[in-house]
């Protein structure tokens, strides 16, 4: 490993990974370091995290770094998945394991809240969709459920914010997660007092919101000692995951959307400035804070998490890699049946191919019953649903949008690639892999002074790293297919079936 080498943590809601990055000249060279498993811990009927695991797995590769790079590492940091958080007591020590997203508790949350305060003016206040597993309803349900924990908090730090706490002690707030919590105003450019006020919460409980690329401290001199480490820099990187993701897209010009694909797929395009109206509103198109004061314009689609669940529960029966997955969907029939994916049957079921079954029984469909057809249906459905979130960007954004770039995990999955291209009528463009983690690096080395620009992160990674390309194919199935979709999104949110 060359010397100046910035070491990045990338968790997942899945998993977890250390990563080593080097620049040399205009090429970033990416080694993992570690990789670990990151699953929610039921305590007493309620999904948590188990934070203190995860931080021995970030010290681990911590003192796994120490013993492979000389000098030590130029700098770190962390990036996350959003809307979690931890509560500090006043002393600094933290309040319990942080809930998991999708812990039961947000149910009726959000209703609770628009009693409070209409759902337009949160809209209009945030610009960010409406997804029961915001931060504002997090603790909107602490607030209905009178949680203790609130009483005696002092600060609320998001997750990635929560391990910088941890690693060097500074609390502030990262911008791009900042802006997934619909707490923060994008036009006011800063967290939203009335909405605090409608919780009956203190903004005080926030902190200081720092830029992407702001170096937050050392790391701390227990931390140190521990893992042999001493004397580095920790970084705010552009600390949600998808965030960093983004700025690792290798693209140029204005006219590409993209999908950073994984658990979640959160597909959309980058503007200047946030776009809030009624028509973002309806579309559910969120607001979420890039590099260099950009906003990502976006909405979540439930993307592969539903393979996950399925393929977890086909374990007992058969270990299957995802390549299994997708050779048998390959072989399946075509479009037997398809599915809403943000159906809220889909959030968070004990059996998830049961729950895609039940879900085609009730919408009169033929039901899948195979490992290939079920898996089909999941990547034909969110392929369908990419189409219908491209046309809704097209409304939105000002500019032509003539390619997508997936990036993530699911760059991997060709299958899924090559149905977005035949769904969407545009070509896909597939890379990086680990695009999250290569956007950390690269905005560690704008913090350091090493690049000077989001543009110039992206001449770098279009430099380092090798992209598929899928040009769309079969257009006339997938628009009979599409219509089907069309009709059966329109009636699942007529009986408000979204999450």
């Amino acid at each position: 490993m060359a010397p100046h080498a910035l070491l990045a943590f990338d968790l997942g809601a899945e998993s977890g990974r250390a990563y080593l990055g080097s620049l040399h000249g205009h090429r970033l060279e990416v080694r993992e370091l570690s990789r670990f498993p990151n699953t929610m811990v039921n305590l007493g009927g309620h999904l948590h995290w188990n934070i203190a695991q995860l931080f021995q797995e970030v010290k681990n590769a911590l003192a796994a770094c120490a013993a492979e790079v000389t000098p030590r590492p130029a700098s770190l940091a962390v990036d996350t998945w959003g809307v979690d958080f931890g509560l500090l007591a006043s002393d600094g020590s933290l309040l319990g394991l942080p809930y998991a997203y999708r812990d039961g508790r947000t149910e009726g949350a959000m209703e609770e809240l628009f009693c409070r305060i209409p759902r337009p003016r949160v809209y209009e206040l945030t610009g960010v969709q409406f997804i029961r597993v915001n931060t504002l309803f997090q603790l909107m349900a602490m607030v209905r459920d009178q949680s203790p924990l609130l009483k005696i908090a002092s600060d609320l730090l998001l997750m990635p914010d929560l391990f910088s706490y941890l690693l060097c002690g500074e609390r502030r707030t990262e911008f791009t997660i900042a802006t997934t919590s619909q707490l923060y105003n994008p036009t006011k450019r800063d967290w939203e007092d009335e909405l605090f006020l409608a919780l009956g919460l203190s903004p005080d409980l926030m902190q200081e919101i720092v830029p992407p690329g702001t170096v937050l401290g050392l790391l701390r001199g227990d931390i140190a000692r521990e893992t042999g480490i001493s004397g580095v820099p920790v970084v705010a990187t552009a600390s949600h995951d998808t965030a960093a993701a983004v700025a690792a897209v290798p693209a140029e010009g204005d006219d590409w959307a993209y999908v950073s694909s994984g658990t979640w797929s959160l597909m959309g395009v980058e503007s200047p400035q946030p776009i809030i109206s009624d028509q973002t509103r309806d579309f559910n198109f969120t607001n979420e804070g890039g590099v260099e004061g950009t906003f990502r314009v976006l909405t979540n689609i439930m993307g592969l998490w539903l393979l996950q669940r399925c393929r977890a529960a086909w374990a007992a029966d058969r270990q299957s890699t995802y390549q299994d997955l997708i050779q048998a969907a390959s072989s399946a029939p075509p479009f037997k049946a398809v599915i809403e994916p943000d159906h809220a049957d889909f959030l968070n079921p004990p059996d998830m191919p049961a729950a895609i079954q039940a879900f085609c029984r009730r919408t009169n469909q033929p039901i899948p019953e195979t490992i290939g057809e079920l898996s089909r249906c999941i990547l034909e459905s969110l392929a369908l649903k990419y189409h219908m979130v491209l046309d809704q960007a097209r409304l939105i954004y000002p500019r032509p949008i003539n390619r997508i770039h997936v990036v993530g995990g699911g760059s991997r999955n060709e299958l899924l690639c090559q149905f977005a291209a035949n769904a969407t009528g545009l070509p896909v463009i597939a890379g990086p892999a680990e695009a999250a983690a290569v956007g950390n690096l690269l905005v560690q080395a704008l913090a350091l002074r090493h690049i000077a620009s989001l543009r110039e992160i992206r001449d770098i990674v279009r430099l380092s790293f090798a992209v598929g390309r899928y040009e769309p194919q079969e257009p006339q199935p997938w628009h009979s297919a599409y219509d089907r979709f069309r009709e059966l999104h329109d009636q699942v949110a007529a009986q408000g079936g979204s999450p």
